[in-house]
């Protein structure tokens, strides 16, 4: 979305981003993360400010670095985490159940339930 800026990446933002709505600011520091080229990078709530189309470009951006950093995304919008090596569910602070999308979804558990809530109808 930078370069659909009138001034492209020299497109004044103002002090501390107060032009940028809150979906751009979280699509800005999740690029720079990205570019700093980390070791392990952590996403917490990464998309809760996104749109559909924004999640979209920042999940691309995620697959994109397979085989680079390990990432570690925090997330209650399951979309977020469907593609996945490993998704952990957590209650209370304890792990319930663990696997990829398909097999927690095979498993007919918690994961099963919150996916059938966010997705249902």
């Amino acid at each position: 979305f930078i370069l659909s800026q009138p001034n492209g990446y020299q497109t004044v933002i103002g002090d501390r981003g107060i032009l940028l709505s809150g979906g751009q600011k979280q699509r800005i520091a999740i690029a720079r993360a990205i570019l700093a080229n980390p070791a392990i990078l952590i996403l917490d709530e990464a998309a809760s400010a996104l749109d559909a189309e924004s999640e979209r470009l920042v999940q691309e951006a995620i697959e994109n670095l397979k085989g680079g950093p390990t990432i570690f995304v925090v997330a209650h919008r399951l979309s977020t985490v469907r593609k996945a090596d490993r998704i952990f569910v957590i209650e209370k602070g304890r792990i319930v159940e663990q696997g990829d999308h398909r097999k927690l979804l095979e498993n007919n558990g918690r994961f099963k339930q919150l996916y059938e809530l966010q997705f249902a109808g």
